[in-house]
């Protein structure tokens, strides 16, 4: 099994973030296989739509973060063996040249550790802060898909889309991961989990502990899977990596026997832990992911 961990990023940690190296190097030290960040713009005072489907609620959690770029740079730069992911940068965002930049140099500084989680997001106010139509969001990040191969694999590069344009130019620079970095996409519509079986080279489903929805991480996988075999694609070669978002006051036990529970029964075999909610300081972040990784007998 592996196991990974969030980077400190969100809510009291983000206060933190002088201490991204230390956390990145111990937790490497300690034998965590990956390490994660997300991507938040703001958390908006009166959502139209709440994070996770939630009526006009964001975590608080959310009210401050920090750039997922930065800090993937800081642990590169502190580490040698472990992956470090996006989960998820919302990629729409991003013009593609843009976006295809700020890859390829995480993976280039990592020799090759790169593990790009792309979705849509969810917060209309994020997508009008930066210009952009929510309703089109699912199409965009075809098209931005499109445009990173293209930009990652052909020399000159260009794509030419509905809402997308990269002009031709000269791509010398590549991700140390050949012929691209592996594609992850977060999903949980049936739209999204049919994106991911049709395209994708991993799906990123979440895992609540005190709660673990094994019959819709199952459900949902079947999507994937009947999506992937249409497209003309093997469902097995599709792999996923769990995130974990245990709440405040969940039991270590819990998070480690519903982790276990998830890999029997489904067979996933890779996770990272979200800390955001659990910990208040990097230190305290660092000890509660040592005492998980000495109770899944990772260390």
């Amino acid at each position: 099994m592996k196991i990974g961990f969030s980077i400190p990023q969100y809510a009291r940690l983000a206060s933190d973030a002088g201490q991204t190296a230390r956390f990145a190097r111990e937790l490497e030290a300690a034998g965590a296989d990956s390490l994660w960040v997300g991507d938040r713009l703001f958390a908006a005072v009166d959502p139209r739509v709440g994070y996770g489907g939630m009526m006009d609620t964001i975590p608080e959690e959310f009210n401050s973060a920090l750039d997922p770029f930065t800090l993937l740079g800081v642990a590169a730069g502190a580490t040698e063996r472990v992956r470090l992911g996006t989960h998820v940068l919302v990629a729409t965002w991003y013009p593609p040249v843009v976006l295809a930049r700020a890859l390829t140099t995480v993976d280039v500084v990592s020799g090759g550790r790169l593990l790009p989680g792309l979705g849509v997001g969810w917060s209309p106010e994020e997508y009008e802060s930066v210009g952009l139509e929510f309703r089109q969001r699912g199409k965009r990040l075809d098209e931005t898909l499109d445009a990173l191969e293209a930009i990652w694999t052909t020399d000159p590069a260009e794509y030419q889309g509905k809402l997308v344009t990269v002009p031709r130019h000269h791509a010398n620079l590549k991700p140390v991961q050949r012929p691209r970095p592996p594609i992850y996409l977060g999903a949980f519509s049936e739209a999204g989990l049919q994106r991911v079986g049709r395209r994708a080279d991993g799906w990123l489903p979440i895992l609540m502990p005190g709660q673990p929805d094994i019959d819709g991480l199952r459900g949902q996988r079947a999507i994937v899977e009947k999506a992937a075999v249409e497209a003309g694609r093997d469902p097995k070669a599709i792999e996923a990596i769990v995130r974990v978002n245990p709440a405040k006051g969940d039991a270590p036990q819990t998070i480690v026997d519903d982790i276990k529970r998830v890999a029997e029964e489904l067979g996933f075999e890779h996770f990272f832990i979200e800390q955001m909610y659990t910990d208040d300081t990097v230190d305290q972040a660092i000890t509660s992911a040592k005492a998980l990784l000495d109770l899944l007998g990772e260390r």
